[in-house]
């Protein structure tokens, strides 16, 4: 099984959606050891966000690009290709301004792109990265899990609609919330979350020993 993971949060060290999916991934290596694992930081190596450039190149065949549009397509062709691989994809991200960051929104630029991961056809537009398994690993001050936050929860609902979008449905949810409430919210927090991460890893590995 191959493991894409991606974070994203601005914190460092300090990421709590970043620690969580880095151990999830390292846990789901040590279950098999044919796993393989390739890991996106963006916060290290940001994508640029689209432009014109960008915008143009996508439509323009390869032999008639600019250099600066073989450069910023080839950047989307490398993301897409590192999640074409992937059988599991891990997407870290902070809770920011009620919904992911801004690092994670330009990797979903490069990879939402038409003819690559969609085509539309005529009954309607059709997702062409299928047969993924998707973990979302969100982390946030407040619960917006439940409760009167809940309408204020833009991530899960975009993400889940954009991925699905380009075919990958199947996406469970790690949430590491409330993080804002002193330490004990947030040891209880990632006590919850690594309890959520063991649960799926043990599932993966029943999975795997069924196959």
């Amino acid at each position: 099984m191959s493991i894409l993971l991606v974070t994203s949060s601005p914190r460092g060290a300090a990421s709590h959606s970043t620690r969580i999916a880095t151990e999830f991934a390292q846990k789901l290596l040590a279950a098999d050891p044919s796993n393989t694992l390739v890991a996106r930081d963006l916060v290290a190596n940001p994508l640029p966000h689209i432009d014109a450039d960008y915008a143009t190149g996508i439509y323009t065949p390869a032999d008639a690009r600019t250099p600066r549009q073989a450069e910023v397509v080839g950047v989307s062709d490398v993301v897409l290709d590192e999640l074409f691989a992937a059988d599991t994809v891990i997407l870290a991200t902070g809770f920011i301004n009620f919904n992911i960051s801004s690092t994670l929104k330009s990797w979903v630029d490069h990879v939402a792109r038409s003819g690559k991961s969609f085509a539309y056809g005529e009954n309607g537009p059709k997702g062409l990265v299928t047969g993924k398994k998707v973990y979302i690993v969100l982390a946030s001050g407040g619960i917006y899990s439940e409760g009167a936050a809940v309408q204020f929860d833009h991530a899960v609902p975009y993400l889940r609609s954009v991925l699905g979008f380009i075919g990958m449905t199947d996406v469970d949810v790690i949430r590491i919330e409330g993080v804002s409430k002193g330490p004990d919210a947030v040891d209880a927090a990632l006590a919850k979350a690594t309890a959520t991460v063991d649960a799926l890893v043990a599932a993966s590995r029943d999975v795997a020993a069924a196959a």
